[in-house]
């Protein structure tokens, strides 16, 4: 597993702003600045502000393309993540889901 900076990946999907530019990659990965600008609610220069900090968390890669930037999505920051603060939880849920169905079906195993 890579290291993640914590605290940037926290920092970069606090705002809600950079989470709609992160779904809108999802949804269509590969645009460009215009592209994303053009459902945002804010200004040009505050989407390229939210991109940089999306970058810096390493959320978003960029690729030149001619003269265009075009920016993805790279989910493996917010894998990593899951992986290191939530599944650990979950697995505890399941092992009790687990014990629940044992004793409610009289497995003694």
């Amino acid at each position: 597993m890579t290291f993640v900076n914590e605290e940037s990946v926290f920092r970069a999907l606090a705002d809600g702003a950079r989470r709609k530019l992160l779904d809108r990659l999802h949804a269509n990965n590969g645009q460009t600045l215009g592209q994303l600008c053009a459902e945002m609610d804010c200004t040009r220069q505050g989407v390229t502000k939210h991109l940089n900090i999306l970058e810096e968390a390493n959320l978003v890669v960029t690729v030149w393309r001619g003269r265009e930037k075009l920016h993805y999505l790279n989910p493996v920051p917010i894998h990593e993540m899951a992986e290191r603060w939530i599944s650990k939880f979950e697995r505890q849920r399941l092992a009790a889901m687990h014990q629940l169905k044992q004793a409610l079906e009289g497995d003694d195993r």
